[in-house]
């Protein structure tokens, strides 16, 4: 388990996480279980990007970050902005997305210029997350970072902030046409019919009851407050959704937004 050992910078989003470097020398968007969202996104974030990666997208590895009360004491930025208020961040058990490389290095970019966009390397990556967004059902805007591995011409796509999936703290699942559609409709243009997302659906039918009950067991139970019956109750209605995702796909598909022009 990685330990926090050095706060690099304050993240942007409503989570309001923070990029720290830690002990196994990689450097983390560390997101803390008093964030303004949900405790519960942290068990989103863990959960959904382990799936994610079973699907075989491209994901940040993560892992449970444990950061120290007295960092936290030494470090006035680790601290929670809710309104006028500065509260200190938790200590103990976080999640951690680790940062595609060091930040003094590397550059990461939210968003890519139409070409470079079109270019990126793993671009039909676009069609599974959506297969694993509307099994999930995340609320929220698909996001993704771009970035160029040592010696590649082209960027590459990785997909990232899951704490929206199960609809945030909520747990449950309001489906809806244009959730999980990524903003840049360009990147659905190989889509010519259901095939394109075949093999995550593929891989979705191998995700049973043995695989959640063993992604569950790496999660700190304080992330969901001890409510093992909760948690036992998303993980029934997931495998129960598989069979859905088809027919969510083609409510996409029928949207007035039509996002795969090329769907015959």
């Amino acid at each position: 388990m990685p330990e926090a050992l050095e706060h690099i910078r304050r993240m942007r989003g409503g989570a309001q996480a923070h990029l720290m470097r830690c002990s196994d020398g990689g450097y983390y968007v560390v997101k803390f279980q008093n964030n303004p969202q949900h405790q519960r996104i942290l068990v989103n974030e863990l959960l959904g990007t382990r799936l994610a990666a079973r699907l075989g997208l491209r994901t940040p590895r993560v892992a449970v970050v444990h950061v120290d009360q007295r960092l936290i004491d030494l470090t006035s930025e680790l601290v929670m902005q809710i309104g006028t208020a500065r509260i200190p961040c938790r200590a103990g058990f976080q999640f951690g997305s680790r940062y595609p490389g060091d930040p003094a290095q590397i550059v990461v970019h939210d968003l890519l210029p139409e070409e470079q966009l079109l270019a990126v390397e793993n671009l039909a990556d676009f069609c599974g997350i959506l297969v694993f967004d509307k099994w999930t059902c995340n609320t929220n805007g698909r996001q993704a970072i771009f970035y160029r591995e040592d010696g590649q011409p082209h960027y590459a796509a990785m997909m990232i902030d899951q704490g929206f999936c199960f609809n945030a703290g909520e747990w449950n699942f309001p489906d809806a046409p244009l959730r999980g559609l990524y903003l840049r409709q360009r990147v659905y243009e190989q889509v010519r019919g259901m095939e394109a997302f075949e093999p995550w659906l593929a891989r979705l039918e191998q995700v049973n009851e043995r695989v959640l009950d063993a992604l569950s067991k790496e999660i700190p139970p304080e992330w969901y407050d001890g409510d093992q019956d909760a948690l036992y109750r998303l993980l029934e209605q997931l495998l129960r959704r598989r069979k859905r995702v088809p027919d969510l796909i083609l409510e996409a598909k029928k949207s007035d937004r039509q996002p795969f022009p090329n769907w015959t």
